[in-house]
């Protein structure tokens, strides 16, 4: 029969770095290690502000602290249903590891269901104007950064890449020819690789960038910075971020999601009722994700209801 370890204070210092561990033999991506880890430390550090019962020791943890640590992000964090569920989805990565590890008897987040959102809203995008004002903006940048910043936005904007599998493409990844182009994913989300068929426009904006970069190699990084040095997810966060000020793009705020957004909803307009395809080219698992799209805009919703008859009651 199975023993579980007695109760001993919790190791704080040492959980969430051996719970990073095992979910890097695991196989998790990076960037799911580096959240989670830090959801563990968020509600650890929870733990240990709160009242000294509740954390001598983590097998006495039961589904009441739990379900006070979701209201806590509710009502004291006040934090989207979204990312609350996240960090319950972290602790109940973490609990079946701890049980699996003999610290703790019963999983406690077996009870604790997920915070309940509202109908989900389609994702801002940018409209056509701001758009072609980024655009412009990038092509006027300085220091001989024009091509470049105009090859990263058309990238994103013409394929609808996360900015993490644009910091990761090389050389060797972007096929461009005269009538046909492609760029080649290989760390999309999950790990999976998929390939993505570029247009005219990202071809040509691509072509021009690489005319300017002296004796590429294959696995050189496709973007790089001034220094010559691969360019980071955060460097081409604030690329994006700075084109966005500079070309006034007020009505929404704008970040490198935002051109993946742009990109998911233009293929819609033009490709009405093709999620499918547009899944694939996203590289989403399911298509309840690329479904949220399809969903009305806070601008349809209100035009829907300016044009409704009720509104002759006023």
């Amino acid at each position: 029969m199975r023993q579980t370890r007695q109760p001993h204070p919790i190791p704080w210092d040492s959980l969430a770095s051996e719970f990073a561990q095992a979910l890097a033999r695991a196989d998790a991506s990076p960037k799911t290690v580096v959240a989670y880890r830090w959801d563990l430390e968020v509600f650890l550090t929870w733990l240990k502000e709160g009242p000294a019962s509740r954390a001598t020791s983590l097998c006495r943890l039961s589904s009441i602290d739990l379900v006070a640590y979701r209201q806590h992000l509710v009502q004291v964090e006040r934090l989207k249903p979204a990312t609350i569920n996240r960090r319950l989805q972290a602790l109940r990565r973490f609990f079946r590891w701890a049980k699996q590890q003999d610290l703790v008897k019963e999983d406690p987040t077996d009870e604790v269901k997920p915070i309940r959102s509202g109908a989900r809203r389609q994702p801002h995008g940018l409209q056509d104007a701001e758009a072609h004002a980024l655009l412009r903006t990038a092509g006027q940048s300085g220091r001989g950064l024009a091509k470049r910043n105009y090859a990263l936005l058309q990238i994103m904007l013409q394929a609808g890449l996360r900015v993490s599998e644009v910091a990761g493409l090389r050389r060797a990844d972007a096929v461009v020819h005269e009538r046909s182009g492609s760029i080649r994913v290989r760390q999309g989300k999950g790990r999976k690789e998929r390939l993505v068929p570029l247009n005219a426009t990202a071809r040509r904006a691509l072509t021009f960038y690489l005319k300017v970069r002296d004796r590429v190699k294959p696995d050189d990084a496709l973007f790089e910075s001034e220094r010559g040095t691969p360019m980071s997810v955060r460097s081409i966060q604030q690329v994006v971020t700075e084109l966005a000020r500079r070309a006034k793009v007020a009505r929404i705020r704008v970040s490198a999601h935002t051109l993946r957004h742009t990109f998911a909803l233009g293929y819609l307009r033009h490709n009405p009722g093709k999620l499918v395809e547009l899944a694939n080219l996203l590289g989403h698992e399911s298509l309840d994700t690329t479904a949220i799209y399809t969903q009305p805009s806070m601008e349809e919703l209100a035009d829907g209801l300016e044009r409704s008859p009720l509104n002759v009651y006023g």
